[in-house]
């Protein structure tokens, strides 16, 4: 394991800043199973967020042998920028917002408002189709590890973190596979801890997606056959 322990933050020293470093997803989830193994055969559940990460999460879910699922939450962006986040909506209705960040923007009342509806059906729609009409997985008094395939701003997994916690977990884990410096750091303030390998400097970080050489979509029944085959 990393020696950075910055607010629980793990990484992997020989991995810090470098891009890109992961083949594919598949390399992710064998890295970060490594740095998990504490968890193996436990009573944890995983939680990953769609669509992409749900492959890190399958691996992570054979090396560990631990339950899979898929924790839809979506960013709220402005409509003139769909990928930069200012806040995020969970699936049971939960919102965050950084209304310090959304006034910098220039988003009044009313935009905001409108953004949060878009992110809402965005949630709704996916949940739809992922879920059908099965029950959310048991989080109540259990350990949760949340995976996505990195971190940015940290928007879409703080929403998920408050819904969460909202819902009883009794342990929040994070386990992306890159991530930016701060935002890493800060929401690690939230959890019990975040395992990234690929740490990255604030200078040094543009995209997730430049830590893998490999960074494809992946289907929605690509995402739908991985919960079947690991959900609990």
């Amino acid at each position: 394991m990393g020696d950075l322990q910055v607010g629980k933050v793990f990484d992997l020293p020989e991995l810090r800043d470098r891009t890109p470093v992961f083949r594919d997803r598949d390399e992710v989830g064998r890295v970060l199973a490594g740095m998990l193994a504490e968890y193996k055969g436990t009573d944890a559940l995983l939680l990953a967020v769609p669509r992409g990460a749900l492959v890190i999460g399958a691996i992570l879910a054979r090396e560990l042998r631990l339950p899979l699922d898929a924790v839809v939450v979506a960013k709220v962006t402005p409509e003139w920028n769909p990928e930069f986040g200012y806040g995020g909506v969970a699936w049971d209705g939960t919102v965050v917002l950084d209304e310090t960040l959304a006034a910098r923007l220039g988003i009044n009342k009313q935009q905001m408002e409108a953004d949060v509806w878009r992110a809402s059906d965005k949630v709704e729609s996916r949940s739809r189709s992922l879920r059908g009409e099965r029950a959310f997985p048991r989080v109540a008094g259990r350990t949760v590890i949340l995976v996505d395939d990195g971190l940015a701003t940290g928007s879409t997994l703080r929403v998920a973190i408050r819904a969460l916690t909202k819902a009883g977990a009794d342990r929040l884990v994070v386990a992306v596979g890159t991530g930016h410096r701060e935002a890493v750091e800060a929401l690690a303030q939230d959890v019990a801890a975040v395992y990234c390998p690929n740490l990255r400097e604030t200078r040094n970080f543009s995209a997730v997606g430049e830590a893998y050489r490999n960074f494809d979509q992946v289907s929605e029944a690509e995402a739908v056959r991985i919960i079947k085959d690991f959900g609990e």
